[in-house]
């Protein structure tokens, strides 16, 4: 059953590269002794199962890998509060082959992160973090020349505000300074409230997009569904789409890049939109 649900949170091409996130020991590494660059790939380890699946416990769903639970990193039972993440998160595993790759397991990381806590945040101490990016969002700033890319960010971005400001009825605004646009202590408080009306888990996935994107308002339109996914990433990049434009690519380093950063974004807002599903999944036989 959770094989169809795959093509639901790999969005990118069918030939790039498999992506973390976050960079794992040992890999992937770069080097630029003159001209020559090297790959080193992340440590892996050999598939130890042959079937998973999935079950309801006393706190949610769990995680069968033949018959044993998965568990956290802590050791902590894997339970997630919904059964669509399950059933996602138990398509990572199902569709490992040989050896287990947990770099591109995205939806998993970011449950653990969730149960194990790692840096021992509250939901106050998320929401602060999120809110804050609208000081530095990646869509208030602006360049004064080249006047190519003043044109573009006026067109790209403008409107990304303006869908903003309209749909939380607050001010935002940009600005050319360094010091960024001035924005209203009455804004800020808006967004803080909007995102506690979401539970802990979605405001994970939230805050993640927020850090890739480096803006509240691109990661806004994401969660609200205003924008797709590949649109939010090229907005976030248009300076360096710009400037790719201008002088070309640089080997395979940029398109690299470009897929790393649609996975991790996708994977963030799949796992916000999950977390927030109170419906159960209607189960089916499937015909092959």
């Amino acid at each position: 059953m959770w094989r169809s649900c795959q093509r639901l949170f790999y969005a990118r091409p069918p030939q790039a590269p498999r992506l973390c996130l976050t960079p794992p020991v040992g890999g992937p590494s770069l080097s630029l002794p003159g001209t020559a660059r090297t790959y080193t790939p992340p440590t892996e380890r050999k598939r130890f199962y042959q079937n998973v699946s999935i079950s309801q416990g006393e706190g949610g769903f769990e995680i069968n890998l033949d018959h044993r639970k998965l568990k956290t990193p802590q050791a902590k039972l894997f339970t997630v509060p919904s059964e669509a993440l399950a059933i996602a998160v138990a398509t990572e595993w199902d569709s490992q082959q040989d050896t287990i790759k947990s770099y591109t397991m995205h939806l998993t990381t970011l449950c653990n992160t969730v149960l194990d806590n790692p840096s021992q945040r509250n939901k106050d101490q998320l929401i602060r973090a999120a809110v804050k990016f609208l000081e530095t969002d990646t869509v208030c700033y602006r360049v004064e020349e080249p006047a190519g890319l003043v044109e573009l960010q006026k067109n790209e971005w403008d409107p990304m505000i303006e869908w903003a400001e309209k749909r939380y009825n607050v001010e935002i605004g940009s600005s050319t300074s360094i010091m960024g646009p001035s924005i209203p202590a009455r804004t800020k408080d808006t967004f803080t409230s909007h995102l506690a009306s979401h539970n802990m888990w979605a405001l994970q996935g939230i805050e993640y997009v927020i850090t890739q994107l480096k803006s509240l308002i691109l990661s806004m339109g994401l969660i609200d569904r205003h924008i797709p996914v590949e649109k939010a990433v090229q907005l976030s990049r248009l300076e360096e789409e710009y400037q790719i434009q201008q002088w070309g690519n640089v080997e395979w380093a940029h398109d690299y890049d470009l897929y790393e950063l649609r996975a991790r974004t996708a994977a963030g807002t799949l796992f916000a939109h999950l977390c927030s599903e109170s419906s159960t999944v209607k189960h089916k036989l499937l015909q092959d």
